[in-house]
């Protein structure tokens, strides 16, 4: 029986299309005004930044150079981290703080499938927990659900979590995942709308549902998971 329903976010209980013409645009217009009013604020950030660029410069990712001390130079780093979709711990953190102000300000309004409250309140009436695993960071995540066109429903969420528990494509991370849901990963069912991050969350033990939404990308010929087009279907 499964006690705990794991969720993505993009794609799975929301359109792609609010996460990259609506949130990412919005950050990446807001991030160098965000990077000089908070530059001693964030430097826990730009610290793991360091890392990043390093990385991307000695590949010849990103032929920039990157200060540290210059606000434009790391507003620029980030602009770039933006476009390439990049999954960047320190980005994602930055990210969830323009948007927390964004939200607050009423600028913004996060979008869900009309079935996502629907099944929060049967998840709930049936006792499962509920909890979501994004690359975005945790602050985001409760974020898009606070503020969702359906109301506030991050109440019905128990537990988010993010790569810092390790990325979605590795058994490792759901591994803890369910360590941290205190339930075995075979109690755990995790829908996503990639199937490579399902592989790893099935290596892990859990069970697991391909979400077909909407301006999702065409699902694989080779996926082997179960498929479902609405959560009323879970």
């Amino acid at each position: 029986m499964i006690k705990a329903i794991l969720l993505d976010i993009e794609g799975t209980t929301t359109p792609i299309d609010f996460v990259h013409q609506r949130l990412f645009p919005f950050a990446k217009a807001k991030i160098g005004e965000f990077v000089r009013q908070n530059f001693d604020q964030i430097q826990t950030e730009i610290e793991q930044l360091k890392i990043e660029y390093r990385r991307d410069f000695t590949e010849q990712i990103y032929g920039r150079d990157f200060r540290e001390n210059a606000p434009e130079s790391v507003a620029d780093y980030l602009k770039f981290l933006i476009e390439v979709d990049r999954k960047s711990t320190p980005l994602k953190s930055l990210q969830g703080k323009i948007w927390q102000a964004g939200y607050a300000s009423g600028e913004l309004r996060s979008e869900m499938f009309e079935d996502v409250p629907r099944a929060f309140e049967r998840w709930k009436a049936e006792e499962k927990t509920i909890a979501i695993y994004s690359s975005g960071s945790r602050l985001a995540q409760k974020l898009i659900f606070k503020y969702s066109n359906f109301g506030d429903l991050s109440e019905s969420v128990s537990n988010y979590f993010d790569t810092n528990f390790g990325h979605k494509r590795e058994a490792e991370s759901y591994v803890k995942i369910a360590a941290a849901l205190n339930h075995p990963p075979k109690r755990v069912l995790f829908v996503s709308d990639v199937s490579a991050e399902l592989d790893a969350a099935r290596n892990a033990g859990m069970q697991t549902t391909l979400a077909v939404r909407a301006g999702n990308s065409p699902v694989p010929d080779n996926q082997s998971h179960q498929t479902v087009y609405s959560f009323d279907e879970i």
